[in-house]
């Protein structure tokens, strides 16, 4: 059923009072804390209709009332429509993504640290794209033991590997050159659909390095397919209060299952949104956003804390970083 503009108004204040300070919801509380000119009784009919409706439940019947996870959903979705991005909250994301020389790896690890010390609840960045990430070099270094070293960089920041293959410092250094000619400015997923077509033409240039280049491609499909996951604990403040403990618990649970988050995670979302915990299977409350790059997706990046969280702080947050990551890493 939709509500009306003054029951979505007193159901808004309503969650955010209680995410904030844990205080059950009055018609006195929200009266105190809202611009409406309506009365205590006016409120209180509302507060009622609110909770016939699903949107809020009473833990004692002369006591006030709490957001139920249907109250959760609608606020969360609700704020999601229009949420923007705040200023100053993430310097550090400008700056750590201005290094273009780290590693992928290094990156993904260093957005989840930043976003779980910025809401503090635990962060988790999935990779998930990339076949979409743009090539910009590659660098093929031998090692001993027949094994090479393969530095590919793109434009968010440099994927390592180690293949094994024989190959001199000559025909590393031709397959690097080759690599890099042909697939500078394409995406991973370009290289990978198109390289043997190319191959198949150019026997004469790429005979002596062929293996090394078979080796990458089949590494670069291999980490494809097992996804790059990281998870980032900076801050628990919110998770270890005495009565959120089976709360934590499950969210607890949650990050130490690698498939269970790369579910939760592994969308085709275009938009930050939200799952709210619930009493029917959801564990635990998850806001999510997508890395977006030439209109493709290459990452996905959630936040997982109780059902009761700072669900609008979070959205901001993020919402700072993928501005800041769509438009830093836009340009190929």
């Amino acid at each position: 059923m939709e509500l009306s503009e003054r029951k979505t108004k007193i159901l808004n204040i309503a969650v955010e009072e209680f995410i904030k300070d844990s205080a059950p919801i009055t018609s006195n509380s929200v009266k105190d804390n809202t611009a409406l000119d309506v009365s205590t009784a006016t409120l209180r009919s509302e507060l009622n209709a609110l909770e016939a409706m699903g949107y809020l439940k009473q833990l004692h019947t002369s006591g006030g009332r709490v957001p139920t996870a249907q109250g959760y959903r609608f606020y969360v979705e609700n704020l999601l429509k229009n949420i923007k991005a705040t200023n100053g909250e993430l310097e550090e994301v400008r700056k750590l993504i201005e290094n273009r020389t780290q590693s992928l790896s290094d990156l993904v690890a260093g957005i989840a640290k930043i976003i779980s010390k910025a809401t503090n609840y635990p962060t988790v960045v999935l990779v998930n794209g990339i076949e979409n990430l743009v090539l910009q070099e590659f660098k093929i270094i031998p090692l001993l033991d027949e094994k090479c070293m393969v530095l590919i960089g793109t434009n968010y920041g440099y994927i390592t590997d180690t293949i094994d293959t024989t190959a001199s410092a000559e025909s590393c250094n031709d397959a690097s050159n080759y690599l890099t000619k042909y697939f500078k400015g394409e995406t991973m997923g370009f290289m990978m659909e198109n390289i043997k077509d190319l191959k198949a033409g150019m026997n004469s240039e790429i005979s002596a390095f062929q293996n090394v280049v078979d080796n990458i491609v089949a590494g670069l499909s291999r980490l494809n397919k097992q996804k790059l996951l990281n998870v980032q604990a900076e801050s628990m403040v919110d998770l270890v209060e005495n009565e959120k403990i089976e709360e934590t618990k499950k969210v607890m649970k949650t990050l130490n299952d690698r498939e269970e988050l790369i579910e939760v995670l592994d969308d085709d979302d275009s938009e930050i949104s939200a799952v709210v915990a619930d009493d029917n299977g959801q564990k635990c409350s998850v806001v999510k956003a997508p890395i977006i790059v030439g209109g493709n997706k290459v990452a996905s990046i959630g936040v997982f804390g109780p059902q009761k969280m700072d669900y609008m702080g979070i959205a901001s947050a993020l919402k700072v970083l993928v501005d800041e990551l769509n438009k830093e890493k836009g340009d190929t």
